[in-house]
Protein backbone atom coordinates (compact mmCIF):
# COMPACT_ATOMS: atom_id res chain seq x y z
CA UNK A 1 0.00 0.00 0.00
CA UNK A 2 1.33 3.42 -0.65
CA UNK A 3 1.69 5.61 1.80
CA UNK A 4 -0.71 9.03 2.43
CA UNK A 5 2.21 11.32 0.92
CA UNK A 6 2.79 9.11 -2.03
CA UNK A 7 -0.89 9.35 -3.17
CA UNK A 8 -1.04 12.90 -2.90
CA UNK A 9 0.24 14.02 -6.51
CA UNK A 10 3.42 15.93 -4.75
CA UNK A 11 5.28 13.17 -6.32
CA UNK A 12 5.88 12.20 -10.15
CA UNK A 13 6.23 8.44 -11.44
CA UNK A 14 9.72 7.50 -12.51
CA UNK A 15 10.48 4.44 -13.78
CA UNK A 16 13.89 3.34 -12.69
CA UNK A 17 16.26 0.16 -13.67
CA UNK A 18 17.68 -1.78 -11.33
CA UNK A 19 21.04 -2.99 -11.80
CA UNK A 20 19.29 -6.47 -11.54
CA UNK A 21 17.08 -5.72 -14.70
CA UNK A 22 14.05 -5.58 -13.00
CA UNK A 23 11.84 -2.26 -14.01
CA UNK A 24 10.82 -0.52 -10.62
CA UNK A 25 8.91 2.61 -10.48
CA UNK A 26 10.70 5.48 -7.95
CA UNK A 27 8.66 8.83 -6.49
CA UNK A 28 10.26 12.28 -6.73
CA UNK A 29 8.76 15.19 -6.17
CA UNK A 30 7.73 17.77 -8.83
CA UNK A 31 9.77 20.18 -10.20
CA UNK A 32 8.42 23.95 -9.27
CA UNK A 33 6.72 26.30 -11.78
CA UNK A 34 8.98 28.49 -13.95
CA UNK A 35 9.99 32.07 -13.12
CA UNK A 36 7.91 34.84 -14.52
CA UNK A 37 8.94 38.44 -15.57
CA UNK A 38 7.32 40.80 -12.87
CA UNK A 39 5.92 43.19 -15.22
CA UNK A 40 5.34 41.21 -18.47
CA UNK A 41 4.23 37.75 -16.78
CA UNK A 42 6.55 35.97 -19.62
CA UNK A 43 8.43 33.00 -18.32
CA UNK A 44 12.19 33.76 -17.63
CA UNK A 45 15.07 32.97 -19.50
CA UNK A 46 18.21 31.71 -17.94
CA UNK A 47 16.40 31.16 -14.41
CA UNK A 48 16.88 27.03 -13.72
CA UNK A 49 13.41 25.48 -12.58
CA UNK A 50 14.86 23.01 -9.80
CA UNK A 51 13.62 22.40 -5.87
CA UNK A 52 14.95 24.29 -3.26
CA UNK A 53 17.17 21.63 -1.84
CA UNK A 54 19.30 21.21 -4.81
CA UNK A 55 19.04 25.13 -5.67
CA UNK A 56 20.89 25.76 -2.37
CA UNK A 57 23.73 23.70 -4.04
CA UNK A 58 24.04 26.20 -7.46
CA UNK A 59 26.20 28.76 -6.56
CA UNK A 60 24.65 32.25 -6.69
CA UNK A 61 25.33 33.31 -10.11
CA UNK A 62 23.96 30.39 -11.83
CA UNK A 63 20.64 30.93 -9.95
CA UNK A 64 19.79 34.24 -12.08
CA UNK A 65 21.28 36.50 -15.18
CA UNK A 66 24.18 38.80 -14.04
CA UNK A 67 22.38 42.18 -14.86
CA UNK A 68 20.22 44.74 -13.37
CA UNK A 69 16.71 43.02 -12.02
CA UNK A 70 18.30 39.43 -13.25
CA UNK A 71 15.86 36.69 -12.35
CA UNK A 72 13.04 39.70 -11.76
CA UNK A 73 12.27 41.51 -14.90
CA UNK A 74 12.74 39.96 -18.62
CA UNK A 75 15.55 41.30 -21.04
CA UNK A 76 12.44 43.48 -22.83
CA UNK A 77 11.10 44.90 -19.78
CA UNK A 78 14.49 45.13 -18.55
CA UNK A 79 15.57 47.61 -21.33
CA UNK A 80 12.34 49.37 -21.72
CA UNK A 81 12.65 49.92 -17.51
CA UNK A 82 16.80 51.65 -18.04
CA UNK A 83 15.54 53.62 -21.36
CA UNK A 84 13.01 55.23 -19.22
CA UNK A 85 15.15 56.16 -16.13
CA UNK A 86 17.54 57.44 -18.02
CA UNK A 87 15.20 59.73 -19.88
CA UNK A 88 13.45 60.50 -16.64
CA UNK A 89 17.06 61.82 -14.94
CA UNK A 90 17.71 64.48 -18.11
CA UNK A 91 14.67 65.87 -18.64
Amino acid sequence: MPQGREKSGRFRKISVKTPGGRTVVHLRERKPSKAICGNCKKPLSGVPRDRPAVMAKVPKTAKRPERPYGGVLCSKCTRQLLKEQVRGETQ
